[in-house]
């Protein structure tokens, strides 16, 4: 566990000194666009911060090979430098698009590229759980193609939730401590190597988010940009991938260890759904909605969950991202919480926090705009 916080403190720390350069950076370049119709901000704004991100994670992932635990392992080294080389080709993709505008074929192109990468390093779902409880082994073809899918789509979710000052960076801080928290958990639960590459980019991932968000959170100097916004989305992603493909579902569904889970079999890919559970429905609903107006499904528009908050429900700009926090990290601990210890109580503490999330949701902003008393 200590040199898990000690990569976590040295991400968080590289992602706030490199916060500053990155946004004098981008300012440098002209990588300032224009206020456009779905923003909610009313500021120029630099749009490279996932440079500092990238930073951070690089730093992260050096630090955590030369370690006398983390970097014993040769699979962990081998997946940091894919990880690195994929994060770097993802971020250098959303980078240019923050400067120029990329169009959508090309966007999509580098994120294939990034996520080829990935499955070349090994970084591939190698089993996916079936409804009647027994497990499909995919070939390498099908893994490819499912690994790099998954990686494509985690990396446009989290581009979707990045409009609101410090919201996407905070969203994917609380997947992923709930997804350190469940890797790591299972290890020690299940007596097995600690030292794994899914709890190392989850622990990195959190740092480099704690790291950013002082610069990032409401009133935001720097945006995460399509830089940073693809480049956790493919870490996200690589996380989950790795945690199925490290994990022995043998060993998660015997007799012995029934009692210790929820459906222990499919909830490391129950997980990363909840984590990003927000993402992916404002993803769906952003290309029904546009699809049916018979706009292409990348057309920028006002209507997101956050912005939906934000302009139509009253929350304040600040207000609307905490409550983006509260469903996130009801989401993602939630599941962490049923899967690793299920018992009633647990369950109706959830229920509870289920509760209030509605409550904050949908009665603050009323009571705002309540007249005060003369």
């Amino acid at each position: 566990m200590r040199e898990y916080v000690l990569v976590l403190i040295v991400a968080a720390a590289t992602t706030y000194l490199l916060g500053g350069v990155a946004r004098r950076f981008a300012a440098r370049i002209g990588a300032v666009k224009p206020i456009r119709d779905r923003d909610v901000h009313s500021v120029l704004m630099p749009r490279l911060g996932g440079i500092a991100v990238l930073g951070g994670v690089a730093a992260g992932f050096v630090v955590a090979t030369h370690l006398p635990f983390l970097g014993m392992l040769p699979e962990i080294k081998e997946d940091a430098w894919g990880l690195l080389i994929a994060g770097f080709v993802i971020a250098v993709v959303g980078g240019i698009d923050d400067v120029v505008d990329l169009d959508a074929l090309t966007r999509l192109a580098g994120q294939v590229v990034a996520a080829g990468i990935l499955v070349v390093y090994g970084v591939q779902l190698n089993w996916l759980p079936l409804p009647d409880g027994t497990l499909l082994s995919l070939s390498p073809a099908q893994s490819a193609v499912i690994s790099a899918l998954i990686i494509i789509m985690m990396a446009n979710a989290v581009n979707f939730v990045d409009g609101l000052d410090g919201l996407a960076a905070g969203v994917v801080f609380l997947g992923a401590a709930a997804f350190f928290t469940y890797s790591y958990g299972l290890t020690v639960g299940l007596s097995l190597n600690r030292a794994t590459t899914a709890t190392l980019v989850t622990a990195i991932m959190a740092g480099a988010c704690l790291g950013f968000l002082p610069h990032n959170f409401f009133p935001a100097r720097v945006f995460l940009g399509d830089c940073g916004a693809y480049l956790l989305g493919l870490l996200l992603a690589a996380s989950t991938i790795s945690l199925t493909g490290w994990l022995d579902p043998s060993v998660m569904s015997s007799p012995q260890n029934e009692s210790r889970s929820l459906l222990p079999a499919l909830l490391p890919l129950v997980l990363p759904i909840a984590v990003m559970a927000l993402p992916f429905i404002d993803l769906l609903l952003a290309v029904i909605r546009r699809t049916r107006a018979g706009q292409s499904p990348f057309a920028a528009d006002q209507k997101h969950l956050h912005h939906r908050l934000h302009l139509e429900l009253g929350h304040s700009h600040k207000g609307a991202v905490l409550v983006m926090y509260l469903w996130a990290g009801l989401l993602a601990f939630g599941v962490v919480v049923i899967g690793l210890w299920a018992t009633w109580v647990t369950a109706s503490i959830v229920g509870v926090v289920v509760v209030a999330a509605i409550a904050c949701t949908a009665l603050l902003p009323r009571r705002n705009h309540l007249p005060h008393p003369r």
